[in-house]
């Protein structure tokens, strides 16, 4: 009889156990809506850019996302997403590409960062869902950037998770 309620004590003990670890644990998905907006903070001296499209005859570079695939020479580096936006660095010109992916009323943010010390700077794509905008900075060729995609509202000016880091890459595109 003892044993016997034991043995019921640990399977409902480790049923507790698991059911808590999937709660606790379960990643968000980047496909998934977000549930609410939480605000990101920026640094105070970020400077804005505003993306702008691409022409028609750009070599767009995802294979399949626009009118032609890029050359190996204008691979886009660092390719980054969350839901609503998806970012990415073509070494080939220093150009930041910000891709919205959501008709959810927010625009995509593609923040770059520098490991030498220059002041952050996001990329936005305010030209409306299912669009690609790019940005181009000058960065040193010795340098490593690394990029922070999330979304940004137009109407109050602040940034918002979801977000995700790309790994540093290599402003020369060097490995």
């Amino acid at each position: 009889m003892r044993a016997n309620w034991r043995l019921k004590l640990s399977v409902l003990a480790g049923a507790s156990a698991l059911a808590v670890s999937v709660v606790t644990v379960t990643p968000a998905l980047a496909d998934d809506a977000p549930g609410g907006l939480q605000e990101v903070q920026m640094p105070a001296d970020v400077e804005i850019l505003e993306g702008v499209a691409p022409a028609p005859e750009t070599a767009v570079p995802f294979t399949g996302a626009g009118p032609k695939a890029a050359a190996a020479s204008h691979a886009c580096l660092g390719s980054t997403s969350v839901y609503g936006a998806r970012g990415c660095f073509q070494h080939s010109g220093d150009i930041v590409w910000a891709r919205d992916t959501e008709k959810d009323g927010m625009s995509a943010a593609i923040g770059v960062y520098t490991d030498y010390g220059r002041p952050a700077a996001v990329c936005i794509n305010r030209l409306g869902a299912d669009t690609w905008a790019t940005c181009n900075k000058d960065y040193r060729e010795d340098g490593k950037v690394r990029l922070r995609v999330m979304r940004y509202d137009g109407g109050n000016g602040k940034f918002y998770q979801p977000e995700t880091w790309s790994g540093w890459i290599p402003v020369d595109g060097q490995y």
